[in-house]
């Protein structure tokens, strides 16, 4: 939807804003300033590695920070002001609670203790015998700091040694020193050394050594032999550790408790014990088959102690969706240790969530085609319907919705409800689930269907099903196949006015025309994302989509199967994203996106709900959902039809995005969209359309295929955004022009944006969540 805005506007805020800001320092009480912030200042008499890094982090020591500033106004000191005033009203109570800021004032600025944190955060990284001073920068009622840090030259690494005796733990010691990240030139620094003592606490730990600790091991600097800042490091146990420290861990014996109450004591009265490949089932009655349960146990009877292999355990039996607590304890056996090894026995308690559950939802749906509206969602879910860990949904849904863009496509409404079971084992039938350590692979069976009823236009009738299997091979990777998917589409109920529409556009009936699709697909997706400490991760997600393969070995001479005319294609896309983060909460975020269909055999187009479409708030948001293409195809342009959904077979695009901090859960953002979707298939030859339709073709096919000017028919427009982010739930409202229209004349493509005309030269994009 497009929304007007006047300069007389901007103009009122922008003045509202400036006289808010001018008046902030009338407010300021006598003898204090307000702090301004610091600045650091670093000189060193030779180059030096990694010196921006250095400055970073002296800059994350600075206390306090001063009063935020937007546009060079301080308007959160100026409520705060304000609201202290005796006849402060409603409005400015309001923006003091939402905005407002203590103020942060010069006297409250400790510079000797600054100075103390930098010179400390300067030892620990090897610039020893470093200096800071600071010196005032002030005016009447303002003042900031410049702090002067002088670099001595850092002391770095000649050798790393292990100073060790002849108990057994230091041979473990010096072959895990092997993999060392401490190298020789390394300047010194003292969080190195203590991510190096973790290291090999957590390859003892994956040992058996269960009471080893990182403080058990010091690190001893010794300069004495250079005379150029450089050291010899030595690795030593501490002298009197525990001697069990020392001492790896077996596991005698493993006992579980598969439906585990923790208000009451289940693991005695009444229960049974089940054997199974040397571990203990212990269970009043067979919540959870055993059998079925003992795969997930990554740990056997006789192995030695792993912190890494109980943690995955945990892991697993969580990700089952059975239990609601999973608590893995080893308790140590009170006996001597044989052949230096000490005994340990593992109890698994695990808690029930509720089996059976019923869930109703009320919907505000919001769609990527512009239709939103209320809905309703009923679900009912069994977490263990086989006691293996089966998880089976009924889901129902119903819905109403209209189409809020404007346009020729506004006033559209539609009624939606569908049926669908879903069935999630907790392994991949008929593999092992042992094969995959890291999370419990699941095969995943649904079958549903689905009615759509679009008033003016048609009625939809769909029933799919498919079989697949999820897993995750890494915190990163995630991997999804569907060998078999199959979905049948009937249009039915057309109105005169579609069916004028089909007629006249053959390309857009023959995608209808193709009710079968059976075929496979599969989803790469690395997400780096899931690492908040990544500075700069990166996403991407690759599918393949392949259909009709088999069904053209069982197809007739007329080219259906069981009556049915079924679809052959092949379409695969790649979705890439590059996030730059910087300062707190900013962040610059780069996509690109690229996909591609290509209909064979049995079909000369795709699939109506295979096809691609672009224009919209989670694509080019400076036009219409799916207004844009194929290529230079406008369908203003031809008197026969309308063309409600404007698709291709090959799609193009590339998104570019800052988003910044604003006021609390307010977020901004500035961007810039292009893309546009194409013809790369002759839809020309079509033998069942008429002389009008195969006009409509060629023109549709010459105005709308992928050739050298593809550039010049990119959708391309710029914009900024408002975001309501409360704990990851997001509200997007973004306002964006286009720069360049592909459906105009050529010379005419070219606009200035917000300011160059045009009866859709604003739009306005209301979602749910980042666009990505």
């Amino acid at each position: 939807m497009k929304k007007k805005i006047t300069y007389k506007s901007i103009v009122v805020l922008l003045v509202f804003a400036i006289v808010s800001s001018c008046s902030v320092q009338q407010f300021i009480p006598d003898g204090e300033r307000i702090y301004t912030g610091a600045e650091i200042q670093v000189t060193v008499d030779e180059a030096v590695a990694d010196l921006g890094t250095t400055k970073q982090e002296l800059e994350g020591l600075l206390r306090p920070q001063p009063n935020s500033k937007f546009l060079g106004m301080r308007m959160g000191l100026y409520y705060h002001y304000r609201w202290q005033k005796k006849q402060s009203g409603f409005v400015t109570k309001w923006l003091n609670k939402t905005f407002g800021e203590q103020p942060v004032y010069f006297s409250e600025v400790n510079r000797q203790r600054m100075a103390e944190l930098m010179l400390n955060r300067l030892d620990n990284s090897g610039f020893f015998y470093s200096s800071v001073s600071s010196k005032i920068d002030s005016t009447k009622n303002l003042a900031g700091l410049e702090y002067e840090v002088a670099l001595e030259a850092p002391y770095t690494l000649a050798e790393l040694k292990l100073d060790g005796d002849s108990i057994p733990i230091y041979k473990k010691i010096e072959g895990i020193l092997k993999e060392t990240t401490l190298q020789s030139g390394d300047r010194f620094n003292l969080q190195a050394l203590k991510y190096e003592r973790d290291r090999i606490d957590d390859k003892l730990k994956r040992q058996g050594y269960y009471n080893f600790n990182p403080d058990f091991l010091i690190f001893e600097a010794d300069t004495n032999a250079y005379s150029n800042k450089k050291f010899d490091l030595f690795l030593r146990l501490k002298k009197n550790i525990p001697e069990k420290a020392v001492l790896p861990y077996s596991i005698d014996s493993i006992t579980v408790y598969p439906n585990y109450s923790i208000t009451n004591d289940t693991t005695a009265t009444h229960a049974e014990t089940e054997l199974i490949d040397g571990i203990h089932f212990v269970q009043k009655s067979a919540f959870f088959k055993p059998e079925k349960l003992e795969p997930y146990i990554l740990f056997d009877e006789g192995q030695l102690y792993d912190a890494e292999t109980a943690r995955l355990t945990s892991n697993r039996l969580s990700a089952l969706g059975s239990y609601k607590f999973v608590n893995i304890r080893f308790n140590e056996v009170d006996s001597t240790a044989v052949d230096g090894t000490a005994s340990l026995h593992a109890d698994i308690f695990l808690s029930p969530l509720t089996k059976r559950s019923m869930r109703a939802e009320l919907q505000a749906v919001t769609k990527s085609n512009g239709f939103a509206g209320p809905g309703i969602s009923l679900t009912y879910t069994n977490r263990n319907l086989f006691n293996g860990g089966e998880s089976f949904s009924v889901i129902g849904n119903f819905g109403y919705e209209t189409q809020l863009a404007a346009g020729r496509n506004s006033g559209l409404s539609s009624i939606s409800g569908g049926l669908r079971a879903e069935l999630g084992i907790p392994r991949l039938i008929p593999f092992s689930p042992s094969r995959f350590r890291y999370a419990v692979p699941k095969t995943k069976v649904s079958v549903g269907g689905d009615i759509l009823k679009r008033s003016q236009l048609y009625t939809i009738l769909s029933f799919n099903s498919s079989l697949g299997y999820t897993w995750n091979a890494n915190r990163f990777v995630y991997h999804e196949l569907n060998p078999i998917s199959l979905n049948y589409v009937n249009l039915a109920d057309t109105s005169d006015e579609f069916d004028a529409i089909l007629e006249n556009n053959p390309f857009l009936r023959r995608s209808f025309d193709q009710r079968f699709i059976a075929g496979l697909n599969y989803t790469f997706t690395y997400n780096e994302l899931v690492d908040e400490n990544k500075t700069r991760p990166f996403f991407v997600s690759s599918s393949i989509d392949i259909a009709g393969n088999t069904l053209g070995l069982l197809a007739g001479s007329d080219n259906t199967v069981f009556g049915l005319e079924y679809a052959q294609y092949a379409k695969a896309d790649v979705d890439f994203r590059y996030y730059f983060k910087f300062g707190k909460e900013r962040t610059l975020v780069s996509r690109l996106y690229a996909g591609w269909g290509i209909p064979y055999g049995n079909s000369n187009t795709l699939p109506f709900v295979k096809q691609f479409f672009s224009g919209g708030p989670y694509s080019v948001r400076a036009f219409q959902i799916r207004s844009l293409g194929p290529g230079a195809f406008s369908p203003e342009n031809n008197n026969t039809t309308s063309f409600f959904d404007q698709s291709g077979n090959f799609r193009l695009e590339g998104n570019v995005e800052y988003r910044f901090p604003i006021w609390s859960y307010l977020k901004g953002a500035l961007f810039a969209d292009a893309g546009n979707v194409w013809l790369t298939n002759d839809i020309t030859q079509d033998d069942e359309a008429d002389t009008q339709g195969r006009e409509f073709n060629e023109q549709l096919y010459e105005e709308g295929k992928f050739g050298p000017d593809w550039a010049k028919q990119l959708g391309i427009g710029v914009g900024f955004g408002l975001r309501v982010d409360i704990q990851n739930f997001v509200i997007r409202f973004d306002l964006a022009s286009p720069l360049q229209v592909p459906y105009l004349p050529e010379g005419e493509r070219i606009r200035t944006p917000f300011f160059g005309g045009g009866d859709d030269n604003l739009i306005l994009n209301f979602a749910i969540g980042y666009p990505f």
